[in-house]
């Protein structure tokens, strides 16, 4: 998606450890406009799946999550990382370890959300190691639910976790695949 790679290569920040830091439009300050293009992407991509519901994890996953649904004419269901107070114990639960802040958190959603005749798809901000995504595709098989694939705003492609998805035989779709963060650059994949 051009749109995401030109504002990825103006507004993005290559930090240590093969961070990329896109916060200004995508997980910290959100570009509505940008994520109701990603919406309208992830949409047209899987429009033929059946996509019953949307399934993303708290907090940077629900802006483009919530535009996909939108777009599908679909509920999105959030992963929530805290359980709060008014959950009952009828939960789905998996752990999720973050590289980035370096914890595991526990996400959970409501079994009353997702059932086994749910056809989902995952949407996430990032996919690096998959981490997030696992756990989502845990809670999905506990709910007997079909996980119809998985949409990313941005993949970066040399860390594992499209290898994990390709080997496990998810389809995915990233609307930037980012092939290297070499040099302190963002490089594509597809670029010479």
């Amino acid at each position: 998606m051009k749109l995401l790679e030109d504002r990825i290569r103006r507004d993005g920040d290559v930090l240590p450890g093969n961070v990329l830091k896109i916060n200004s439009f995508l997980n910290h300050q959100v570009d509505p406009e940008l994520m109701m293009a990603a919406g309208q992407e992830f949409a047209r991509l899987f429009k033929d799946s059946g996509v019953t519901k949307v399934l993303t994890c708290e907090a940077s996953g629900i802006a483009p999550g919530v535009m996909a649904a939108y777009e599908l004419h679909v509920p999105m269901v959030f992963a929530r990382k805290k359980k709060p107070a008014t959950l009952n114990d009828a939960v789905y639960w998996a752990d999720v370890y973050s590289y980035t802040k370096k914890v595991t958190n526990q996400i959970c959603v409501e079994q009353k959300f997702l059932h086994n005749d749910d056809k989902l798809l995952i949407i996430d901000d990032f996919l690096a190691n998959g981490e997030a995504v696992k756990g989502m595709i845990s809670v999905a098989q506990q709910a007997n639910a079909q996980v119809v694939g998985v949409g990313v705003v941005v993949a970066k492609t040399f860390q594992g976790g499209t290898a994990w998805l390709k080997e496990h035989n998810v389809r995915l779709e990233a609307l930037a695949k980012i092939a290297s963060l070499a040099d302190g650059q963002v490089h594509f994949a597809g670029e010479q």
